[in-house]
């Protein structure tokens, strides 16, 4: 009887330790958009290279800086990591008066894994094919041209004010609460332009209901390699992408630091991948901890002039 319990004690033992590997990826949107899918595949993957287990959690809010608060305060034994994008991690520290943590010094960059690339769209109905077309539209009707956004100090927000400054031409901006709404009213015509993600834009370029004119990305995009960049089309050095990345806590050890992003970056450029991530309109790209590291740290000076020089603030 006493060895029975003994063994049972050991088998409960054993499951408690199994029990205290299990691992968070935090997310800072809802379930279903793209940086939820993108961190599901991925915790998928990393758990039986990493002999854990990996559950996906999902802290939406100021543009995932909810969730980059919160793993500031988060103990560093790297059982906690955040997926976040770049609107949390280097726009809105500028935007914000406080998003509770300094991007510089609270995180240990893991890796960067991907691009969200950016596309600028217009209603049909606009006489424009072309960037200079869309530009001489602009300043020819500066009071009727209307620009969407999924929100206030979001990518598609700042991206475009960034091109508007850029071309010297007058646009009214409308935020909206998500890009499914801004999306319906500019192929309603309420608005008549936008910039969003690939994954966003792509059914309704494919149907007619939107008119696609530009890349924002750095390079042509492998869904409409005829479309040429706006770096092509007047705007050189143009490049507009909502990368992700994994970070953790400072006090991370860096062996834990090291082995979670050999995992991340293995599983990225492993086979299928690339295919699962071309259909959210995603192309990978990796960096490890140092790469990933100087990344954002010129990524966070790039978007602090961007959001000055734009002035756009968000209360």
């Amino acid at each position: 009887m006493k060895r029975i319990m003994i063994a049972a004690l050991a088998i409960f033992l054993a499951a408690g330790a199994q029990a205290a590997e299990v691992s968070r990826i935090v997310v800072g949107f809802p379930p279903g958009q793209a940086t939820d899918i993108i961190a599901r595949l991925i915790a998928e993957r990393i758990a039986p290279i990493l002999g854990e287990t990996f559950i996906v959690e999902n802290r939406p809010g100021q543009g995932g800086s909810i969730a980059l608060a919160a793993l500031a305060n988060t103990q560093g034994d790297g059982r906690t990591m955040v997926l976040a994008p770049l609107a949390s991690m280097v726009a809105n520290p500028h935007l914000y008066k406080s998003v509770g943590y300094d991007t510089l010094k609270d995180f240990a960059p893991v890796a960067l894994i991907c691009d969200l690339p950016m596309l600028l769209v217009v209603n049909p109905s606009l006489p424009v094919k072309t960037v200079p077309e869309l530009i001489a539209y602009a300043k020819a009707h500066p009071d009727k041209f209307v620009y969407a956004s999924s929100g206030n100090g979001t990518l598609s927000h700042l991206g475009m004010e960034d091109f508007k400054r850029r071309a010297g031409i007058t646009m009214l901006h409308v935020p909206y609460r998500g890009s499914a709404p801004a999306m319906t009213d500019l192929m309603a015509g309420v608005v008549n332009s936008a910039i969003d993600t690939v994954a966003v834009t792509q059914p309704f370029i494919q149907s007619g209901g939107l008119r696609l004119i530009a890349s924002g990305y750095s390079q042509r995009v492998p869904a409409f390699p005829d479309t040429p960049t706006l770096a092509e089309q007047g705007f050189p050095g143009f490049g507009l992408a909502a990368w992700l990345g994994f970070v953790v806590p400072a006090a991370t050890p860096r062996d834990r630091v090291e082995a979670l992003s050999a995992a991340i970056i293995k599983v990225v450029q492993s086979d299928g991948i690339g295919e699962k991530f071309a259909t959210l309109g995603v192309i990978p790209r990796t960096a490890g901890p140092e790469g990933f590291g100087a990344f954002i740290k010129s990524e966070y000076s790039r978007w602090g002039e961007i959001v000055k020089a734009t002035g756009a603030r968000v209360d």
